[in-house]
């Protein structure tokens, strides 16, 4: 494809001095070769333009960096006897993006992208799965990878890739007559223009809570983060879906962007009026759940995980699911075959006392509390928490989570996540001044053999933070640890 075709694509008239066959696109210099645009774009710990020199003596054909400006400059660059067109654009992101896309080749029909501080990973599960029961190829890209009908090379592990692995897989998958495809957009992603060159038909929005602003800064900047897959990447008329019982000020502005934009606009949740949870009662196997449609009562079901904001997110799924009304109410009953996401609420041990261990993701004050007050109803005895909180992340989190396991729990213990860079201790007592009644213990395989021998008949113990992963990151090392795993392993070892 000519450089001056993928130039329009993104909206450039530029004249050129030459006008050369582009047949890859990249950000990685040590990955350039001849026939190649390399963008140098900036980041937080890296400057692209840095690397320019050696782009452009492994034969790029053409390069691609961020103007100081509005306006767009292109001349020559020479450097090792290779001379390359260095072209400045606004928004080199949103160029590598577009053309990847258009490099990569066509992509699914349909690609429902869904968002949200937390229930992305579910809720975009759930939606493969809803897909899948009625017989249709589908694939779900996001924190727990790229799941298929059809065996493709796995992703960056990114809750959203790099816009050229995105654009690779979607088109692969549609090559694979793949034509339905559920992606998790994360704030990174979507300000980062990350998706910006996928053809996204629907979108979802779960909630908003507090994330992230070690990077996003305040919570009006990762708001607006979240809100530009509605006001800029779903097409008008597009069909949008949130969750009614979200933060009051995100609700507005996605209302307010349906109605600008000409998007149909589905809500769910307690308030919604697309479908409206009347009831989720607790069960020894679920919940069973009481729903209205478009108004009219339907007849109560088991959904079979718990948590209430399990049953959300699969309600959140299911109305992106269908395109007609009709189908609608054939989707909701497809809700029950729904199996659980590794990681989100899982058991993973039950004792035989009758006491049951969950693993789930929660890593932020609003999912820690959400998980809890799911849990409650489940323990007829003790509700005990294992947990802690990432370091090199936003700090503010920490205080909040304790304040929120003091406050819910029976018992909790303050462990270590993923500590990073950061002294483990420090972060331990950053959360332990707010959550004076709890223990701390430090290594997390400890803390979770301590809560399990604690555990009495109708206990409920969940171990929260990690979920699905299978490292633990100290000083730059990812240690082998698995907390599903290594919860049943000791529950069995221990023969409890």
């Amino acid at each position: 494809m000519k450089l001056s075709t993928l130039l329009q694509h993104y909206g450039c008239q530029q004249p050129l001095l030459q006008d050369p066959e582009i047949t890859a696109i990249t950000a990685d210099s040590r990955i350039v070769s001849k026939g190649c645009i390399f963008v140098a774009l900036r980041g937080q710990k890296h400057d692209g333009r840095h690397f320019i020199p050696l782009a452009v003596s492994q034969g790029a054909a053409a390069i691609i960096q961020e103007s100081d400006s509005l306006e767009i400059h292109s001349k020559p660059y020479s450097e090792g006897g290779f001379t390359a067109q260095l072209i400045s654009l606004p928004n080199p992101a949103r160029f590598l993006a577009l053309a990847a896309a258009q490099l990569a080749g066509p992509q699914p029909k349909h690609i429902a992208a869904i968002t949200g501080t937390n229930g992305k990973s579910s809720t975009a599960d759930f939606l493969r799965q809803l897909y899948q029961l009625q017989h249709i190829r589908a694939a779900s890209i996001g924190t727990l990878g790229l799941i298929s009908d059809v065996s493709l090379p796995p992703l960056p592990a990114l809750t959203t890739p790099d816009a050229v692995s995105l654009a690779t897989s979607l088109a692969q998958l549609k090559q694979h007559h793949v034509e339905h495809v559920a992606l998790e957009a994360s704030s990174h992603g979507l300000q980062q223009c990350r998706l910006d060159g996928a053809s996204i038909t629907a979108a979802a929005f779960s909630n908003l809570t507090r994330d992230h602003l070690d990077y996003h800064h305040t919570m009006d900047e990762y708001r607006q983060a979240k809100l530009r897959l509605f006001d800029t990447l779903l097409p008008p008329h597009g069909r949008a879906v949130i969750n009614a019982d979200m933060e009051h000020e995100t609700r507005l502005a996605l209302e307010e962007i349906a109605k600008k934009r000409g998007l149909t606009l589905r809500t769910i949740g307690q308030a919604g009026q697309t479908i409206r949870l009347l009831e989720a009662a607790p069960t020894p196997a679920g919940q069973i759940l009481t729903i209205q449609l478009y108004g009219k009562t339907l007849a109560p079901f088991l959904f079979p995980l718990p948590g209430r904001f399990q049953a959300e997110n699969a309600l959140l799924a299911a109305a992106l699911c269908w395109e007609k009304e009709e189908d609608a109410e054939a989707i909701l009953q497809l809700l029950p075959q729904l199996k659980g996401v590794p990681g989100r609420c899982e058991p993973v041990a039950h004792l035989k006392n009758g006491a049951c261990a969950y693993v789930d993701y929660a890593h932020t004050p609003d999912a820690l509390e959400h998980v809890l007050l799911s849990l409650r109803p489940h323990a007829t005895g003790k509700l005990v928490v294992v947990f802690g909180a990432g370091g090199d992340r936003d700090k503010g989190k920490r205080p909040l989570m304790g304040q929120i396991a003091d406050k819910l729990a029976d018992h909790a213990i303050i462990t270590d996540d993923n500590p990073r860079s950061e002294d483990p201790a420090t972060i331990r007592a950053e959360i332990k001044n707010a959550a004076p009644h709890a223990e701390v213990i430090g290594d997390r395989a400890t803390a979770i053999k301590t809560a399990l021998l604690s555990l009495q008949a109708g206990d409920v113990l969940l171990i929260a933070g990690k979920g699905h992963e299978t490292g633990q990151i100290i000083q730059g090392i990812t240690h082998p640890f698995n907390d599903r795993t290594i919860t049943a392993a000791l529950a069995k070892e221990l023969a409890l």
